[in-house]
């Protein structure tokens, strides 16, 4: 269902933002994120000049290198394009992220460590929705192979990664009761824990 017929508008602005997931042959898993800002006008920026119509302002990218249990084991990132010469020397500082873990907590540990004069504004919210990302390229094939070497057909018997996530995972929800029917809970015995 699209979003209802807009106002009259003009089109000012674009951000694009890609996250992609792949699997290593060494078995690690690179998370990649993409970012870029374009304006449909052109403007002037006192570094570059004059920054064209579909010109990138901003373009950055991020590579976090996981493994399996969410734990980074290396971080790349560039700025490609930026509005000021400074902008990419931050860069090389998101190299401390190594040795953290994509886990409760993620975000207040990434704005500890390239938070404000630390990082880069678009860079460090980059990393908040990577880790969903990561979530989503690795669980799954995590639990598509467990179920394709189950010989009786049987699901995991782990709880499920997406039990109380959102909605539609709600414990109480159909979705768990039709997906995973051992996690599920009555609204009753819900409302009584």
């Amino acid at each position: 269902m699209p979003l209802s017929p807009p106002v009259n508008r003009t089109h000012i602005h674009t951000r694009s933002i890609r996250f992609t997931g792949y699997e290593r042959e060494d078995g690690l898993f690179d998370i990649e994120a993409h970012m870029t800002d374009t304006k449909t006008y052109e403007f002037e920026n006192l570094w570059r000049g004059k920054v064209q119509v579909g010109e990138a302002l901003h373009e950055m990218l991020l590579r976090v290198t996981i493994d399996d249990q969410f734990l980074i084991h290396d971080v790349e990132a560039v700025t490609d394009h930026s509005p000021f010469a400074i902008c990419p020397d931050i860069a090389p500082d998101y190299k401390i992220l190594k040795g953290l873990r994509m886990a409760a907590g993620w975000r207040q540990a990434v704005r500890a460590r390239v938070g404000g004069v630390n990082g880069c504004t678009h860079l460090t919210e980059l990393l908040y929705p990577l880790a969903t990302v990561a979530f989503q390229t690795i669980k799954p094939l995590q639990n598509h192979r467990r179920k394709q070497v189950d010989s009786d057909g049987s699901a995991s018997a782990g709880k499920p990664f997406v039990l109380n996530t959102c909605h539609a995972w709600a414990e109480d929800s159909p979705v768990v009761k039709q997906n995973a029917p051992g996690w599920y809970k009555t609204k009753e015995s819900v409302a009584e824990e």
